[in-house]
């Protein structure tokens, strides 16, 4: 029996999957699960490495007491961040987070350089002010040392790959998000990065496609677990690993991937990088086998997460959500991707002062704050999928839903009556089953990424919503 090991890291936890197959369906299990929390270093939130690394081993260390040793490791993580390293391959600075505000009037920046319209019609990526071309651009006005020391980028995934192998690779899906790749051709920008004075040198290297193989664990790495294994290259983008988990091959249904951030959209085979679809922000980031994810980013459960840590998570995920229901008639709606309720030191603040500024009911309870929260994600899905089926051209029949969102049956309800479609919701694991797939299709357990699909379709129930 082959196992393999899905390291899923997202911007809130991280979890080791282990997963092999077993008359024809999928099995998957969870061997070890770890916090990833944002701290303050220097006036800065940063990502703490060193910690993540050390889980990353302790997670590996497991699959050798439970016997269950992998043939291969594939990483995911959150996108845009990234390590610069010098010459000897030594860490620069902090690992600083996307959620920081030091791209704050990075924009502006830019667009002495290029405009937004020109550079969407380059990468087809929709502007975010945490896109990595805003974070170098940071970097390049306030901290210029750190780029000139600078000898090679490796984003988190790639780093984490590099530390465990010894060996850089560049993965595309997780290299789009950037906002430095070609979306025609597949390729760093060579003239976009000269054009806004970013060092060539830290692109050097070409993109490798998701299902390429890394290395082997390096000796130190060997003797520290106590075995060897293949590191892969997955989606490296948890948003690419997740699309592939969707158990359907239907070009009129909607991909949802619902975590800390909901991903909606499509798959396509060209990018749509027409002025209404920049308008409208949509992204058309790099997807397995290079397709195309034409996609919105929503902000999404990060806002449920954080009014929990607001009240110290006195009350569990299911009780917020059945105090939402216990006042279902709550009329205020916000919108879900203001910048307000991007990092609030209080999201309970952010939504109750969104509320006073745009003359609505106020929400005075933690169930009446959760309604309108909930009421305003599914609103903004619904309106969303009306904006995607117009560009697109496409009527939309169904909505898929794969992650940790697939789970909040209040949520999904609402969003079926919202939008009037049927929702599919699951595989909860939909992130970490589609890593685990890119190396199920490398080790030749399925033939085609559609043979993979249907075998999920088969392992893993699905809850269906009516609208």
């Amino acid at each position: 029996m082959q196992y393999y090991l899905a390291i899923d890291i997202g911007a809130s936890s991280g979890r080791h999957i282990v997963s092999h197959v077993e008359d024809g369906k999928m099995i998957l299990e969870e061997v070890y699960r770890f916090d990833n929390n944002l701290e303050t270093r220097y006036g800065h939130l940063c990502w703490n490495v060193k910690e993540l690394f050390a889980n990353i081993l302790a997670g590996i260390r497991k699959c050798k007491e439970l016997g269950k040793i992998p043939v291969s490791v594939g990483i995911d993580t959150w996108g845009v961040d990234f390590v610069l390293l010098d010459k000897d391959n030594n860490a620069l600075g902090e690992t600083v987070a996307y959620r920081d505000a030091r791209t704050v009037g990075m924009d502006a920046v830019l667009d002495e350089y290029i405009s937004e319209s020109e550079l969407y019609s380059i990468t087809g990526i929709q502007k975010q002010l945490y896109n990595t071309i805003y974070q170098l651009l940071a970097i390049k006005q306030d901290n210029p040392d750190l780029l000139q020391k600078a000898e090679s980028i490796l984003f988190m995934p790639e780093y984490f790959n590099f530390l465990l192998t010894g060996i850089k690779k560049h993965e595309y899906t997780f290299a789009t998000t950037s906002g430095l790749v070609n979306a025609r051709n597949k390729s760093w920008d060579t003239d976009l990065i000269r054009r806004i004075g970013l060092p060539e040198r830290l692109f050097a290297d070409g993109l490798n496609p998701a299902g390429t193989a890394v290395g082997s664990f390096s000796e130190k790495i060997r003797e520290e677990v106590g075995f060897d294994s293949v590191v892969v290259l997955p989606a490296t983008h948890d948003t690419g690993s997740a699309f592939m988990a969707v158990p359907a091959n239907d070009a009129d249904a909607v991909y949802m991937s619902s975590g800390t951030w909901t991903l909606l959209g499509v798959e396509i085979d060209e990018p749509i990088t027409s002025e209404l679809s920049r308008e409208q922000n949509f992204t058309n980031e790099g997807g397995y086998e290079y397709r195309y994810r034409f996609l919105k980013n929503v902000m999404g459960l990060w806002m449920v997460q954080s009014i929990r840590r607001n009240i110290d998570k006195k009350f569990s995920f299911a009780e917020l959500e059945q105090m939402a229901k216990e006042v279902k008639d709550f009329p205020s709606v916000i919108d879900v991707n203001d910048f307000s309720f991007f990092a609030p030191e209080s999201m309970i603040e952010a939504v109750k002062e969104y509320c006073r500024k745009t003359s609505q009911t106020v929400p005075e309870t933690i169930g009446e704050v959760m309604q309108c929260v909930y009421s305003s994600l599914s609103k903004s899905y619904a309106a969303f999928i009306r904006e995607l089926s117009k560009i697109t051209g496409k009527p939309f029949t169904s909505i898929n839903i794969v992650g940790g969102g697939s789970k909040d049956v209040y949520l999904n309800a609402l969003t079926a009556r919202e939008t009037g479609l049927p929702v599919y919701a699951g595989p909860t694991e939909g992130t970490a089953l589609g890593n685990i797939i890119a190396q199920m299709l490398i080790a030749g357990e399925y033939p085609d990424l559609q043979s993979a699909r249907a075998a999920i379709k088969t392992s893993f129930p699905v809850v269906i919503f009516e609208p």
